[in-house]
């Protein structure tokens, strides 16, 4: 979407305070929007409702984002960032290799079991938009896109380093990988089944364990044998 800048003779300049202050209610707004798309969909943001929520003005809360289109295209981008702080930035802290793909898959199965009783966006939103074309679609695929290219650097890595086979292919693994997610929310939100994370973390061990080199050191050690426990 383009806009056309105001001519020179039209603009006004905006004081730093009065910036911060936009900013600091646009982040309120976005904050609200977030917690009522989890558990309504993007479809369900609502501009009334929002209003409500802030004890702010329908005008006031439009004036942030101009449009609907553009206030969903806002929770999209503002779900993908706090999913990098939650998920993508503390596991890339971990050595390259297996070890950071381990804890991106860890901090991803955390995060989706948390959202168990709102919602993931990403999940939720495929569903929403599979097959309406637009702006909002374009820019969930596209954070979608972001993550999975990330994780399939981090399976590029582990092959680089030594950890998984020479002939690993990274997009069925992505595939596989991924997969594990979808079903995870599947059963514990849909059906709300006992046990989905562990069953999720299970067959990710064993998928790792089709793909990995020799022993994977990056595991945590089997757990004793009941008796052998003091």
């Amino acid at each position: 979407m383009s806009v056309t800048p105001l001519p020179a003779a039209r603009k006004r300049a905006v004081s730093p305070r009065a910036l911060q202050k936009g900013q600091q209610t646009r982040a309120i707004i976005l904050d609200a929007a977030l917690g009522q798309a989890a558990h309504m969909g993007l479809e369900g943001l609502s501009i009334g409702a929002l209003a409500d929520l802030t004890q702010m003005s329908k005008s006031g809360v439009f004036a942030h984002f101009g449009s609907r289109e553009e206030l969903q295209i806002a929770v999209i981008r503002e779900y993908h960032a706090r999913f990098e702080d939650e998920v993508f930035f503390p596991a890339v802290r971990e050595a390259r290799g297996l070890p950071r793909l381990r804890a991106l898959f860890e901090h991803w199965l955390r995060r989706v079991s948390v959202e168990v009783d709102s919602g993931c966006i990403y999940i939720s939103g495929a569903v929403e938009f599979d097959d309406r074309p637009g702006p909002v679609r374009d820019a969930l695929a596209s954070m979608v896109r972001a993550w999975q290219a990330a994780l399939e650097r981090a399976i590029r890595l582990s092959i680089a380093e030594g950890h998984l086979r020479a002939d690993t292919d990274p997009l069925q693994m992505l595939f596989e990988v991924h997969g594990l997610i979808l079903a995870l929310h599947h059963d514990a939100r849909f059906l709300r089944l006992p046990g989905a994370v562990d069953r999720a973390r299970v067959a990710f061990d064993r998928i790792v364990a089709h793909y990995v080199v020799g022993v994977d050191v990056s595991a945590p050690p089997p757990p004793l044998p009941r008796q052998a426990v003091r």
